[in-house]
């Protein structure tokens, strides 16, 4: 049963949301729904205790929380509704929030009026039944647009982040196995493979009776509609703009479901044709993935491999990767202060690293070319130095040495080498000019790799997800140098980054390079980042033997001082 807690937040999130989508309906001032749905989000990404933080007055210390929406999420939690919410759902016609992702508001309002349209799936069966075209304002040509639109929305949702999808879908399955008729709930689809991004999410659910559940699970609270019902499956639109697929089954067909719609539809096709050859026609049904895999000659293979690439054959020869766990990182990797951009000071920092159960943590404030990130020049790095030597009489943690140093233009790194010398760690990262062309940026990469000190390359390609691509250079060239040279590769697991992507990753591991997976963290929640870099190494292929900060306290150090 999921906590009082856990649902309250999250249900408090889904009101947040319900909102920002109304006011994009009405056509108000763009702030306003962002500063809702950035709330929003705020809200589903916080794991401490939520009744504590509303019951002390302390919900602006979350970010993105402000008067108004502290005004706002207390009224929900106290009356159990929003006046706000009920104004605009009165202003609105019924279903405005998910028909404005179709139509304008007028058009709404005309096609509520005269068809009683109240949803996209009521607005998909008028424009096939060719009703549409019968309203002033509407034709032939219209209706075929809003049709294509709607289906086009069904099948590519907005994509979610990996912390709003994570959000998501702990909300789902809580909500699911809150319900009588569900006797299990699991994740599936690209979320569970863990990728960056999902544009839809998948569950699966056990029930004696399958459409029941089904039934139970439609009144979720974040689903703006229902945009398909067929049976055992249905699919949902939800708040966020992503479509959620349920699919429910017999508990004794859980295991041979969750299969299919965890996979890619690469490694599902591989399956169907290995188990058509071994004479299993569908429909196959297994309690347990395990049982599925067993009957196919097959190890059981981690979501994270399941792409449709060699897995399959590595599973029936015995040779998949003992992939890497969280509980296998010994160290935090790339972490800042603030003295540069950090939000927490060395102390907080290091006992926020030792409450997570690491051993050792590298400080790695920025060089003094990143000015705008307060970088620190040498006499600050000095100054940094002598407050770590006093934080580590206080705390088990080691604190080691380091600073992420800028990537110059010329591929030069910014660091005074006489002061390399003195550091345990060199993350060197490019933090600016990444508008190069591929030659010159290949050449800075390549210049900068072959720098004689053991270095890490901090967050490869620059990536933002879905806000800033990939710089654009030769990457297998740039990896070739660092197998023959002094150099690391950082996994970075801001979720806003996840650099270097899991092909590049692959590339490097064939070259033998070897790997950190960072946490990039600016605060003491950012070290649990950590955990994203490890599932962008599973995805990889990656086992502990692989990554330097697997490795135990008295190891890391002697293996990337970079005066070694």
């Amino acid at each position: 049963m999921a906590t009082k807690a856990a649902l309250d937040r999250l249900a408090v999130a889904t009101a947040l949301r319900r909102i920002a989508s109304l006011l994009a309906a009405e056509g108000g001032p763009v702030y306003r729904r962002k500063a809702f749905e950035r709330g929003a989000r705020s809200l589903e990404r916080f794991g401490g205790d939520f009744f504590a933080l509303v019951e002390e007055g302390r919900l602006q210390e979350l970010p993105s929380i402000g008067p108004v929406l502290e005004r706002t999420v207390v009224e929900i939690l106290k009356t159990g509704g929003c006046k706000m919410l009920d104004d605009l759902e009165r202003r609105l016609p019924k279903g405005a929030a998910e028909l404005s992702r179709i139509l304008s508001l007028p058009r709404m309002r005309a096609l509520s009026a005269a068809l009683g349209i109240q949803s996209l799936a009521d607005l998909e069966e008028a424009c096939e039944s060719g009703r549409v075209r019968e309203v002033a304002g509407f034709g032939a040509k219209s209706e075929k647009k809003i049709l294509e639109d709607v289906r086009a929305l069904e099948q590519r949702g907005r994509a979610l982040l990996l912390p709003e999808a994570d959000a998501t879908m702990q909300h789902a399955l809580e909500f699911a196995r809150a319900q009588p008729e569900v006797q299990a709930a699991f994740g599936a689809g690209t979320h569970r493979r863990r990728h960056e991004t999902s544009d839809r999410l998948a569950i699966v659910l056990a029930a004696r009776a399958p459409e029941a559940a089904l039934d139970a699970f439609a009144a979720f609270p974040p689903a703006l509609s229902e945009l398909r019902r067929e049976p055992g499956r249905l699919t949902l639109l939800l708040a966020q703009g992503c479509p959620l697929d349920v699919r429910a089954v017999e508990p004794a067909a859980l295991g041979a479901a969750l299969v299919f719609e965890t996979g890619a539809p690469e490694h599902v096709a591989l399956l169907e044709r290995r188990a058509e050859e071994r004479g299993l026609r569908p429909p196959l049904r297994f309690q347990t993935e395990e049982e599925f895999y067993e009957r196919l000659g097959l190890r059981w293979i981690p979501p994270e491999l399941r792409e449709g690439q060699d897995e399959i054959e590595a599973a029936a020869r015995g040779a998949l990767p003992a992939l890497l766990s969280r509980d296998e990182l010994q160290g935090a990797v790339h972490c800042h202060t603030t003295y540069s951009d950090g939000a927490a000071g060395i102390e907080e920092m290091a006992r926020g690293a030792e409450a997570l159960g690491l051993r050792y943590i590298t400080i790695t404030d920025h060089s003094p070319a990143a000015y705008y990130a307060n970088g620190l020049d040498a006499a600050r790095l000095r100054q940094q130095w002598a407050e770590m030597a006093r934080v580590q009489e206080k705390v088990g943690v080691k604190l080691l040495r380091g600073v992420e140093c800028d990537i110059l233009k010329d591929g030069r790194l910014d660091c005074a080498p006489e002061l390399i010398q003195e550091l345990d760690v060199v993350i060197a990262s490019i933090h600016q000019r990444f508008k190069l062309d591929r030659e010159g940026m290949t050449r800075r990469l390549v210049t900068a790799m072959r720098q004689p000190w053991f270095k890490i390359w901090g967050h490869g390609l620059g990536r933002y997800v879905l806000s800033r691509p990939p710089i654009d250079c030769g990457v297998l060239e740039v990896l070739d140098v660092i197998a023959e040279s002094r150099a690391a590769i950082e996994l970075n697991g801001d979720p806003y980054r996840l650099d270097l992507e899991p092909r590049w990753v692959r590339e490097a591991r064939k070259r033998g390079i070897a790997f950190v997976v960072s946490s990039d963290a600016h605060s003491v929640n950012g070290l649990r980042n950590s955990d994203y870099g490890v599932d962008l190494a599973r995805r990889a292929g990656l086992e502990a033997a692989d990554v330097l900060n697997a490795l135990e306290r008295p190891r890391f150090p002697s293996a990337l001082r970079p005066s070694r």
